[in-house]
């Protein structure tokens, strides 16, 4: 097995790395990207760290958040500009561990160039052995990490958002890989943040028999261990720069939650156009109420219509999270509807609360949604799904708490009739329009589409009419005519103010 060496090191001119690029990464940050974005570390934060020589690295003086991710890295072996995906593996020559290290309390300071953040000395450690590209299959590589002992981090690249050689060839179409330049592939969920004194342990291993030999017999290959030692920096930072600050929301994305950074649990539903105290609000009248207060707003077209519930006993109030699917048509099925698609994008992402809406056309052939994905969208906390196509495998979603609205039961796949497309977009859904953000009111009377700028206004008004309708069905009951009472005329508006004002002082 080769070894990183310091002329490894040395031959490296860029060092780029990804955003996102693991499911679970990705669910954990609460965004799924649609396409791969990077930042470029300089040369000069490599190092080389083993078991029997760790690296080092400083946490700046006055620095509370060291992050570190496990990492695998990519080692250009030949120049890639312009490269084809079928030809873009070709070009890296040597796979190995990295640890992507960075301080939080500097991100905001670069507005996502993460220079500072994370492109200090000793910021990057690789190593320590070296996996030939052309002997596995980049597809089924392994990545560990271990934090004082404890494994952190294990993960596989068989579902990566972004595989290895598109991430070689999306880069290639507007700079030149040039041999020895290292690309850092993205960091599975469980990274965390290390204190002077901690040890950070990365590895990635593999199997023979990959890209050239077809299957996975053969002998194991690893890197070993990359390891790095955290010390505490001891120069403070100087007046005349970004100085280090931070605050819950970059300590929660640091160590991956808020309960593992030791802070208190965000408030539900407290999403931006949806308030626990509108959400409460709404929950607490009906949509035929709502609905003949959109009316008077000029709102007839709200409605997702045609749909049946798997829980029609349930009323559910969210935010939308929009997913759209084309047409099928087999080209594109090949290149959008396999692997990490837009549909599993959607549900990976969908976050506690809000309503996944998909636009199927109304297409009944084939289904839309089955029990896994369902159950992953469940798991995620989402209020509902919503779609005017079918569903499969319905008797284990119909059989799941969480709600879902559906055309009709149908056993065939996706793929028979739809390309999952897009997701966050304005989509058609059940003769109406959604838009990702909107308020989603259901009960069995229906479901409404709510525009956030009117909903408080709504609530309070649907609040006062169910108020009024009480009172008049209390007047039926006690035999009334509805003639004037429904609606109330001058005389019977007076006993009403009369009625309410009694309930008000009981």
């Amino acid at each position: 097995m080769e070894q990183v060496t310091d002329h490894i090191l040395a031959a490296a001119r860029k060092v780029i790395a990804v955003h996102i690029n693991y499911p679970s990464r990705a669910a954990q940050r609460g965004r799924t990207p649609e396409q791969p974005s990077y930042f470029l570390k300089p040369s000069s934060s490599l190092a080389l760290g083993s078991a029997a020589a760790p690296s080092t690295v400083e946490r700046p003086a006055g620095c509370e958040l060291l992050g570190y991710e496990g990492e695998i890295a990519l080692i250009i072996g030949k120049p890639a500009r312009r490269v084809g995906l079928e030809d873009a593996w070709s070009h890296v020559e040597w796979v190995t561990a990295s640890n992507d290290l960075g301080v939080y309390d500097l991100r905001y300071a670069d507005k996502g160039s993460n220079l500072r953040s994370k492109g200090g000395d000793g910021f990057t450690p690789v190593g320590p052995g070296l996996i030939a590209a052309d002997a596995v299959d980049p597809a089924k590589l392994r990545i560990r990490t271990w934090h004082n002992g404890e494994l952190v981090q294990d993960d596989t690249t068989g579902d990566l958002l972004f595989p290895f050689a598109r991430l070689v060839a999306d880069l290639s179409q507007l700079l030149t890989l040039e041999e020895g330049d290292i690309v850092l592939t993205g960091t599975p969920a469980g990274a965390s943040v290390a204190t002077p004194g901690d040890v950070v342990e990365v590895e990635v291993s593999a199997t023979t028999g990959g890209a050239a030999g077809g299957g996975l017999t053969g002998a194991a290959l690893t890197t070993g261990r990359l390891v790095t030692r955290v010390a505490e920096g001891t120069t403070p930072f100087a007046d005349f720069g970004a100085r280090p600050k931070t605050d819950d929301l970059q300590r929660e994305e640091a160590y991956g939650s808020r309960e593992a950074a030791g802070l208190a649990a965000a408030q539900p539903s407290g999403m931006p156009g949806l308030s626990p105290e509108l959400k409460a609000k709404l929950e607490s009248v009906c949509t035929a109420t709502l609905s003949s207060q959109l009316r008077k707003r000029g709102l007839n077209n709200v409605s997702i219509d045609g749909l049946t519930s798997t829980r029609p006993e349930r009323r559910i109030v969210g935010l939308a999270r929009t997913l759209r699917y084309v047409p099928n048509r087999e080209d594109l099925f090949t290149t959008h509807g396999g692997g990490f698609n837009a549909q599993k994008k959607a549900i990976d992402s969908v976050n506690e609360g809000e309503i996944l809406v998909m636009e199927a056309r109304g297409e009944k052939g084939t289904g839309t949604i089955g029990d896994i994905l369902a159950l992953r969208a469940q798991v995620r906390g989402a209020a509902a799904i919503i779609t005017d196509g079918g569903v499969r495998d319905f008797t284990a979603v119909a059989a799941m708490d969480m709600p879902t609205y559906y055309a009709n039961p149908h056993p065939a796949v996706l793929g028979r009739r739809h390309i999952p497309w897009d997701t966050d977009i304005t989509i058609a859904c059940g003769g109406t329009t959604v838009q990702p953000g909107d308020i989603i009111v259901a009960d069995a009377d229906g479901i409404l589409v709510i525009p956030p700028a009117l909903a408080d206004e709504l609530a309070d008004d649907s609040i006062a009419q169910e108020r009024e309708e009480t009172f008049i069905a209390e007047m039926v009951q006690h035999g009334h005519s509805v003639d004037g009472l429904y609606p109330l005329n001058a005389a019977w508006r007076t006993r009403y103010q009369e009625w309410e004002a009694g309930k008000a002082n009981d």
